[in-house]
């Protein structure tokens, strides 16, 4: 589990590791991470990467093979977007961050899974994409939809190549999830709004669903959104018209 110390990440592992699945949590935020660990319950260890480091990523697969033989399934969730993100104000280094982190590093973790997955054919990726990867939203700024954008086309072609080797991978895009990020909005959501939004545990229950699927199954893309489909009514859109 990439990016196992947020809020969606720790959804998805604590839901899996109820289910019997072993997990690996993973975070270079090594406070978070253990404090994400002593809320899980089964089977669980966590490991700190630095997904933006690819010699870091290639580390902890090692480790992870070395005691485990094997990754089964591969989810990417890490993903961050700078405060000041929009073209007026986005500087080059939130922008190669942003890159590095929502793009380099989910390319890293799938390519350092891979050669193992085809050695027994078979494996499962699920790839935390986003609505604004679909549909370039206002409020998302262009570092993180195109970041998102670019994980979509990452997906299809591992599917592309790779469905010969009896692996999968499914991008999941997500609109409106409340999350602890969305404190830093600007303006705030109000909690009317919030109160409607998707929820880490929604999130979770479709990576289960897919991981549940038998291994001739494969779902390329989900686009979710809560029933107030908030890109389609701008509830979360930035204001832009100055005062």
């Amino acid at each position: 589990m990439i990016g196992a110390a947020g809020a969606v990440g720790l959804a998805i592992s604590k839901n899996l590791a109820l289910q019997g699945h072993t997990v690996i949590l993973s975070s270079r935020n090594e406070a978070k991470l253990q404090t994400a660990l002593l809320q899980m319950e089964g089977d669980a260890q966590a490991i700190v990467v630095d997904v933006g480091d690819s010699q870091s990523v290639i580390k902890a697969r090692d480790a992870i093979e070395a005691q485990y033989k094997r990754i089964d399934v591969l989810v990417n969730t890490a993903g961050i977007n700078p405060p000041k993100r929009h073209w007026s104000n986005l500087s080059f280094e939130d922008w190669d961050q942003t890159i590095q982190a929502n793009l380099s590093g989910m390319f890293y973790a799938c390519q350092s899974v891979l050669k193992g997955m085809r050695e027994h054919k078979n494996g499962l990726i699920i790839n935390v994409a986003s609505w604004a990867g679909h549909y370039a939203a206002y409020f998302a700024g262009p570092a993180y939809s195109t970041s998102k954008r670019a994980v979509l086309a990452l997906t299809e072609t591992i599917n592309m190549e790779e469905c010969i080797h009896g692996i999968r991978a499914t991008s999941i895009s997500p609109a409106g999830i409340d999350t602890p990020l969305l404190d830093n909005r600007t303006p705030p959501v109000r909690e009317e709004v919030r109160k409607t939004l998707l929820k880490p545990e929604d999130i979770a229950s479709v990576v289960s669903y897919l991981i549940g699927l038998p291994p001739h199954v494969c779902i390329n893309d989900i686009l979710m959104s809560p029933t107030l489909n908030l890109p389609y009514l701008g509830e979360l859109q930035t204001i832009k018209r100055p005062s």
